[in-house]
């Protein structure tokens, strides 16, 4: 008699949608997965921040726009609090082309996703959080996020640079080669590509991001990402 491995764990999920319809479309979705279900719903950000720390999530669905308590606010409050350093946002929006996509990556969400996604790519969207991976959708090209970086940090710092200094001031801390890994990672190159690029072996890339992450207090890849282009290490580009 042989032992069966043993079977990963289910990822936890909360939704966090004022729209009740939505809501129950997204849960029938969900719980038809095997490694995957639901543990909770929320209709604004208040409520999803204690379901949060109630239920011991994984990922949360989280919508930008709710009455009360929004989803950006929501997700800063999660990612302030080191308890649910564990817990992956992906932010759920109508318009992908929207400021609130970035400002929701300052904030802490592992990424965001269109409300009218298709359910693999929902689906998809919850594995690469839970597995701590940066989430950009198909249609919001990095090029437009750099966009929205560049822009709001004009409008935020005056024009005079100040934020781009004290992110690349953080950079000190990296090696030549966790900067190098850190472009890469902000070109959206997983890490079997890095390997490739770099001809050493995927572990060896893990072990770079996962170093960087830890010098400059990144959650995840998606922070990684933020941090290489409001440090100017990226230059955003329009596509």
């Amino acid at each position: 008699m042989t032992d069966e491995p043993p079977k990963p764990p289910t990822i936890r999920v909360l939704l966090a949608d004022d729209q009740a319809l939505l809501r129950s479309a997204f849960r029938v979705l969900v719980d038809s997965e095997a490694d995957m279900e639901v543990v909770g719903e929320a209709s604004d950000g208040a409520e999803a921040v204690r379901l949060v720390r109630e239920l011991g999530v994984d990922v949360v669905l989280m919508d930008i726009r709710m009455p009360g308590t929004d989803g950006l606010t929501a997700t800063r409050e999660i990612s302030a609090d080191p308890a649910l350093d564990g817990v992956r946002v992906v932010m759920l929006t109508t318009f992908e082309v929207d400021e609130y996509v970035v400002e929701s990556l300052r904030s802490g969400a592992s990424g965001f996703l269109g409300k009218g996604a298709e359910p693999d790519e929902l689906l998809s969207a919850i594995r690469v959080a839970a597995a701590g991976e940066a989430l950009l959708s198909p249609v919001a090209t990095k090029g437009l996020i750099a966009t929205f970086l560049a822009q709001s940090d004009g409008r935020a710092g005056g024009g005079t640079g100040g934020g781009h200094g004290r992110e690349a001031a953080r950079l000190a801390a990296l090696t030549s080669r966790e900067r190098e890994v850190l472009v890469l990672v902000a070109g959206g190159l997983s890490n079997d590509e890095i390997a490739d690029r770099l001809a050493v072996s995927p572990l060896t890339v893990k072990t770079h991001v996962n170093r960087a992450m830890a010098k400059l207090g990144a959650r995840d890849r998606a922070q990684l990402v933020v941090v290489a282009y409001e440090s100017g290490l990226v230059r955003p580009r329009v596509e």
